[in-house]
């Protein structure tokens, strides 16, 4: 679930331009845009004295089997798995996108882009964390809502711009939004 997400850099989202040329003046160069996949670095809003701020992340942290990494959290079990409790206490994010993908379990595999109807910018719930000498983060996913229901029984939580700010910064507001009502999605068709 999650897998895949957009992150474009010519999007109508003031938002995301502000964001990734925050980070381009950070980083002296282009950060990666269009489609993100997991082990690549991509922005991510963290609180850093006491402001949220963007920074280069690399999204999946590190499996303890050996290989891979681990993309998703599931909210329900945030609190209870070791790994990612320390990280819902104080390594909340937000992972900006323009739109997440996701593929229908029909024997045609359709590819569908989710975004948030009347805005370009589509925020997920994230937890990040350091492994070794590296800041890594996932993305934080729940039970569908009725838009994304018909393709998959899970999706990320997707912020609304008033989440983003109460995801990050406070815990037991932080918990509400895992319960909390999801914006409706628009799904059109992908290549």
């Amino acid at each position: 679930m999650c897998g895949r997400y957009t992150l474009f850099d010519n999007t109508n989202s003031e938002e995301i331009r502000q964001i990734l040329n925050i980070l381009q003046k950070k980083q002296g160069g282009l950060i990666r845009t269009g489609e993100i996949f997991p082990t690549n670095k991509a922005p991510a809003l963290v609180l850093e004295n006491n402001k949220v701020q963007p920074e280069l992340i690399t999204w999946g942290f590190p499996s303890f089997q050996g290989k891979g990494v681990i993309i998703n959290a599931r909210g329900e079990t945030l609190q209870e798995k070791k790994m990612f409790r320390t990280p819902f206490i104080s390594g909340r994010c937000v992972i900006p996108s323009t739109g997440f993908y996701e593929w229908s379990h029909d024997s045609q595999k359709q590819k569908y882009l989710f975004n948030v109807p009347a805005t370009s910018a589509l925020y997920m719930a994230g937890l990040y964390a350091r492994f070794d000498s590296e800041y890594r983060f996932v993305i934080v996913t729940v039970a569908a809502n009725a838009d994304m229901q018909p393709i998959h029984n899970r999706m990320p939580l997707v912020l609304t711009h008033d989440g983003v700010s109460r995801w990050i910064r406070n815990q037991e507001q932080a918990v509400r939004l895992l319960t909390g009502a999801l914006p409706a999605l628009v799904r059109a068709a992908a290549e």
